[in-house]
């Protein structure tokens, strides 16, 4: 059975509290584990919250400030020290090149995985996954900063009434998924009498940005995003001038976007209240609302 949640590693922004870690996050789709800004001590929440290094596939960094990347030495040690048999893909800024290989040789260690690095760069790139395409796009932050997308293409869902009113059975329902019609009931039945379209879902990840365009796009009908709120609302110029977006702003992208689930995290040690950004989003968003905790496991919505 496909799995498909978001594993909440750590949820504090430039200083861990004692009940915050640093950031990460580990989002399960199916057979792929993609692992989100590694911040310190990534490795030991993914004890806690029962994420193996096997379990990874993919490292996406959006930018290389510590609270969002000091956690990928021991991540990528680990990888290596459990011989992790499948390629780890890594994904972060082509500007950021130079810390990536800081960290990664950042001490000893012998070298028995396989990293591959995709290096980002322009205002957008799209990778292709198995079934699935990771999208990147710039965002507005001190440093070069990206946003991730992950995309699913429509499919469609054959519906068994039909195929038994039709007599399609056994071999000839896979010829009909591969060819598009077959012969029944004396004429030719196509896939679309017997089917209808299952909309692919989609997710996005946005951390410390201002809103821009980007942003936008970015969140655009997404089943579930994951998005930054540093600051509360009454600190807006507090966070505009260092690159970041409120709990309000976060919540008003996910109204516009059409968002069916916003996930707010990476919250700033001065305000020890979660309840404060539900409240402010509340005022921006009547959809459903999460607000992170550490070592939460947050299941994607379920198809529309």
């Amino acid at each position: 059975m496909s799995v498909r949640e978001l594993v909440v590693l750590g949820t504090a922004s430039q200083a861990p509290t004692r009940h915050r870690n640093h950031n990460g996050y580990l989002l399960r789709w199916d057979r792929e584990g993609i692992l989100f800004d590694p911040g310190e001590g990534t490795q030991r929440q993914m004890l806690y919250a029962g994420v193996a290094a096997t379990d990874i596939t993919r490292i996406c960094v959006t930018h290389f400030h510590g609270d969002h990347c000091l956690g990928l030495p021991g991540v990528i040690q680990r990888i290596n020290l459990d011989r992790v048999p499948h390629e780890v893909t890594a994904y972060f800024p082509a500007s950021g090149q130079h810390f990536f290989d800081r960290l990664h040789h950042a001490s000893a260690f012998h070298e028995a995985a396989t990293l591959r690095e995709h290096p980002l760069a322009g205002e957008a790139a799209i990778a292709p996954l198995t079934n699935l395409t990771l999208e990147a796009r710039r965002l507005s932050h001190p440093v070069e900063s990206y946003g991730f997308r992950l995309v699913e293409p429509d499919g469609r869902r054959m519906l068994p009434e039909r195929l038994r009113e039709l007599g399609i059975a056994g071999p000839d329902v896979g010829r009909l998924q591969r060819e598009g019609a077959v012969e029944a009931a004396g004429r030719v039945v196509t896939v679309d009498e017997v089917s209808e379209i299952r909309r692919g879902q989609k997710f996005a990840f946005i951390m410390d940005t201002r809103r821009c365009d980007a942003v936008a796009e970015l969140a655009h009908d997404t089943d579930m995003l994951v998005c930054e709120s540093t600051f509360l609302d009454a600190d807006a110029d507090l966070a505009k001038a260092h690159g970041h977006i409120t709990a309000g702003e976060a919540a008003a992208t996910a109204r516009e976007a059409g968002a069916r689930l916003l996930v707010l995290t990476h919250f700033s040690q001065r305000y020890p209240d979660p309840a404060a950004f539900l409240a402010d989003a509340r005022r921006h968003f009547d959809g459903e609302i999460a607000v992170a905790a550490d070592l939460d496991r947050i299941p994607l919505p379920k198809r529309r």
